[in-house]
């Protein structure tokens, strides 16, 4: 593979204006698309295999006509204190409230709290309900504006009027806190490289990575219900993957040219030996985003092929436009040590610009002047002088912060975990205040009779069973369809929707529903937002591990083909299983807890939302493995060329500290900026990710690695004989290369070398 890389960097070098061109042309094409496609519907949010699904796809069947996917609204009034919601002043002015609701275009139906029951038993609160043909999302902006004007009219009245429900949705803001992430990474950058120019470069090819990803995922969002979420999480993951593949690219570059090497000759070299591990890191990514389809949410299953597509996108623009570019740059991109950082003023000739530690083991005694040891050496040097010290450390303190995990609790984000200022969340709280906890979150029971003798009395039975369960609140009269066959029920439990009791509620209908039909033939569902929420959160939690097991299983695989050893890559996966659940930890303790939820935002705490375990696993396992290709096959490649097992770890942190330091931090920066969003889901995600990025980089890579692989010694590299002979040999090291060099053969020409 090095050599195949190695000749895709020199074709890209010398022919960069034909790559920069493919590349503008496709951002361009992306562009395009984007802008000429329709607006993004309201991405479905289906879970085959649930019951909470089938009963909605029955209710869709046997109630036609009544959008059952449409977006729906809640229109909360107060009335002021000493009147009551029956008042003729006020009863007037809900009453005109309704119907300026009526007159949309997009309105479905308007219910009169008047004729609905829908007062509080104090008569101080009521609420009229909003059905819409058309999702939240799909709503038109004149459409939301009509809800909300009617809703301040009625407040100039001097009611205390919000608005609840998802009519008034809107796709999330990131803020502007990304915008200072990606301004972190370039300030990274510039301290890295000590070049504008070579800084540069990587930010470039991830935002053209990052334009053409998501330019073409809002193209196709309307014709394949992508959510605008989405689109987020590709930028974030696709800009942190970019950087730091093109970084680790343009820093090899440097070190080639520090070696005497020519401009095009450095490119090939830098593709062929950087660009093997930017490839296998890059795969790791990819299975472990595409592996969320096990899951089978096709929600989940979309966002998580779209980061994988921005994922692989990252990876072609470090492999062909990275070298274009450098090839532009020309000798404004100078050699690893020049400009007189480290090494002092730039010399002529091959020893004056050569990087940090190349040369001898010890880095001294060189021609040219060598440095003293960098930071990364004597980090490194330090751990295997005591690496059982390290090793104990780095656990225990992941430990420590893996321990809120033990208190995680589940769910999907509702009104009810909205900021205090937002609308949806003060209407949430009234209807809580004025009918109860559990009104926010009503089970919707679907009775299937078509097979029953008696379908009426099988209504009545259901119904009448539900009312003598413990944790209901309220019970509708069944409402049968048209032909009699089947019949809904909603159930108004006690307990908010997010709590254990109601959970226990919602298994407890669905068990008396088992024996209701063994007696009358009648099949009983329950549905709605919060039975949809609790099957989500079960199905998710069935499906953590055999999620684990195949993605972890085919990186695992991968790694022995990689590493050619069977301990380095169960290293690897050990060390990220500390990591995630240190970082998961944290988010308990942020969003849960509430611990410094004022700097980081959160303005309310509760469970955490159900898809962040399977979700954090799958991309920290991704991002994990990246720093490990990137900082172990440096190891690798320096015990393959003869230097004893702890000086190999010691030499592979001379190459890769710093620069697997600085992308680490980046990926941090560009994670965190996403903290700023509107969108919970994000906000925790961006959090989640970000520490999960400075765990597994700072603990378990820099510290629990080299450690391990310290006690370990040569076992480490140990793999069976006859394993060895049946797996490719895909040269990372570019040990094909270094070989046709002692030849003083070009690898370019030399077929016996090329590995694939």
């Amino acid at each position: 593979m090095a050599t195949f890389l190695y000749k895709l960097g020199r074709l890209a070098f010398r022919r960069r204006h034909f790559v920069a061109l493919i590349w503008v042309a496709l951002l361009t094409l992306a562009g395009v698309g984007a802008a000429s496609a329709p607006p993004a519907g309201n991405s479905s949010f289906s879970i085959p295999g649930t019951e909470a699904q089938k009963a909605f796809d029955l209710l869709e069947q046997r109630f036609p006509g009544q959008s059952a996917d449409g977006a729906t609204a809640r229109v909360v009034f107060k009335a002021p204190s000493g009147e009551t919601m029956t008042d003729a002043g006020n009863k007037a002015t809900v009453e005109k409230t309704v119907d300026d609701l009526a007159d949309g275009s997009e309105v479905a139906s308007v219910a009169d709290p008047y004729e609905g029951n829908a007062v509080s038993k104090d008569g101080t609160i009521a609420y009229a309900s909003v059905k819409y043909d058309v999702s939240g999302m799909e709503l038109e902006e004149s459409t939301k504006d009509a809800l909300e004007d009617a809703a301040q009219q009625a407040r100039d009245a001097g009611l205390t009027v919000e608005v609840g429900g998802d009519a008034l949705q809107a796709v999330p803001e990131t803020g502007a806190t990304e915008i200072i992430g990606i301004a972190v990474a370039a300030v990274v950058l510039v301290i890295t490289f000590g070049s504008l120019v070579a800084a540069g470069l990587p930010l470039l090819t991830a935002l053209i990575g990052v334009g053409i990803g998501v330019s073409t995922i809002t193209a196709l969002a309307s014709a394949l219900e992508l959510g605008s979420t989405t689109s987020i999480l590709a930028m974030m993951i696709g800009l942190a993957v970019g950087i730091d593949y093109a970084l680790f690219i343009v820093s090899r570059y440097r070190a080639e040219l520090a070696e005497g090497r020519e401009r095009e000759e450095a490119a090939g070299r830098a593709v062929g030996t950087a660009g093997s591990a930017v490839v296998f890191a890059g795969l790791t990514v990819v299975i472990a985003l595409v592996g969320l389809a096990v899951v089978n949410i096709p929600m989940l299953t979309k966002m998580g092929v779209a980061a994988a597509g921005t994922v692989a996108i990252a990876v072609l623009i470090a492999l062909t436009m990275i070298p274009a570019l450098l090839g532009y740059a020309g000798r404004r991109v100078k050699p690893a040590g020049a400009k007189g950082r480290l090494l002092g003023r730039s010399r002529k000739g091959k020893g004056a610009e050569q990087p940090e530690g190349q040369g001898s083991p010890e880095g001294q005694g060189r021609p040219g002047g060598q440095p003293k040891a960098n930071l990364g050496t004597r980090w490194a040097s330090f751990v295997v002088r005591r690496p059982l010290a390290v090793l104990l450390l780095g656990v225990i303190g992941l430990g420590a912060a893996a321990i809120p995990a033990a208190s995680l609790e589940l769910g999907l984000p509702d009104d009810g975990s909205q900021p205090t200022s937002t609308t949806q969340r003060r209407a949430y709280d009234l209807l809580s205040e004025g009918f109860g906890a559990g009104f926010n979150g009503p089970l919707m029971v679907v009775v299937d009779a078509k097979g029953a003798a008696a379908p009426n009395d099988a209504f009545t039975d259901v119904s009448d069973e539900i009312k003598g369960l413990d944790g209901v609140m309220a019970v509708t009269p069944p409402a049968p369809n048209k032909d009699g066959d089947t019949a809904t029920i909603t159930v108004v439990p006690d307990s908010k929707p997010s709590s254990v009791q109601t959970e226990d509620l919602v298994h407890a209908i669905r068990d008396a529903g088992g024996d209701i039909e063994a007696d009358t033939g009648a099949e009983t569902l329950v549905t709605g937002s919060t039975a949809m929420n609790i099957d989500v959160s079960e199905k998710l939690n069935d499906a953590l591990l055999p999620y684990l097991v195949l993605v972890v299983g085919l990186a695992f695989l991968l790694l022995i083909v990689v590493f050619r050893s069977i301990l380095v890559p169960l290293k690897a996966a050990l060390g990220f299983l500390l990591s995630v659940l240190a970082a998961l930890g944290a988010v308990v303790a942020v969003f849960q807890w509430g611990w410094l939820s004022g700097l980081m935002g959160v303005e309310e705490t509760g469970p955490v939302m159900s898809m962040m375990p399977i979700f954090m696993v799958g991309v920290v396992f991704g991002l994990a493995m990246d720093y490990e290709v990137f900082l172990v096959t440096r190891m690798r490649e320096a015990f393959v060329h003869g230097e004893k097992p702890n000086q190999a770890v010691v030499t592979g942190f001379k190459h890769g500290a710093r620069v697997v330091t600085a992308a680490a931090v980046i990926m941090m920066a560009v994670f965190a900026g996403f903290i700023g969003s509107s969108e919970s889901m994000v906000k925790m995600i961006g959090f989640g990710l970000a520490i999960a990025v400075f765990f597994d980089a700072f603990v378990v890579r820099m510290a629990i690695v080299p450690a391990v692989l310290a006690l370990l010694g040569k076992r480490a590299w140990w793999l069976p004989k006859w394993l060895d002979r049946a797996l490719p040999n895909v040269d990372v090291e570019g040990e094909g290369l270094r070989t046709a060099e002692e030849r003083g053969s070009d690898p370019d020409e030399d077929r016996e070398l090329v590995r694939t």
